[in-house]
């Protein structure tokens, strides 16, 4: 065969390579929530920042908080014990008496045990994991989530946040 082609075809399948990894990396994002993130938003995990505990019935889970201005705000408000309204059998939520200074950005994925603000003043706890097209400020994660949905269940429920 001749060179020219040979050269034409590898780069080629280099391009198609490189346009499929972009691809996948675009549309499967991993978070990896061991790391530090620091978006336009200053969202990140600091060593700093108080760990919180969500108490539902007999059950209590640990969240790592993220440092930003929200969440330093939610701390303010804590603790907090509440009746969390049922919404769409994945999530629960409180509209809080104080709007909070927010900073929301297009989340795509949801994580189980997600704690966010939507719009200014509405608490939000995950309990599934799905992908969403709205906007929230993100205020942390419970660190293991797995027998969340169980203890959750379905309906209200009365949570309690408060600094460990």
């Amino acid at each position: 065969m001749n060179k020219k082609i040979i050269i034409a075809i590898s780069i080629i399948i280099l391009v198609l390579i490189t346009c499929v990894f972009a691809w996948t990396k675009l549309n499967n994002p991993v978070e990896d929530r061991n790391k530090t993130i620091n978006l336009n938003n200053n969202i990140g995990e600091e060593k700093n920042m108080p760990r919180l505990n969500i108490k539902i019935g007999d059950a209590t889970f640990t969240a790592t908080l993220y440092d930003n201005e929200t969440t330093r705000e939610f701390i303010e408000s804590l603790p907090l014990t509440i009746n969390m309204s049922e919404l769409n059998g994945n999530e629960k939520y409180y509209y809080m008496d104080k709007s909070l200074k927010i900073n929301p950005e297009n989340i795509g994925d949801i994580t189980k045990g997600d704690l966010m603000i939507y719009g200014s003043n509405c608490l939000v706890l995950f309990y599934k994991s799905f992908s969403t097209s709205y906007s929230y400020t993100k205020l942390g994660y419970i660190d293991d989530a797995s027998d969340l949905e169980q203890v959750i269940g379905k309906g209200n429920i009365n949570i309690t946040f408060e600094l460990q």
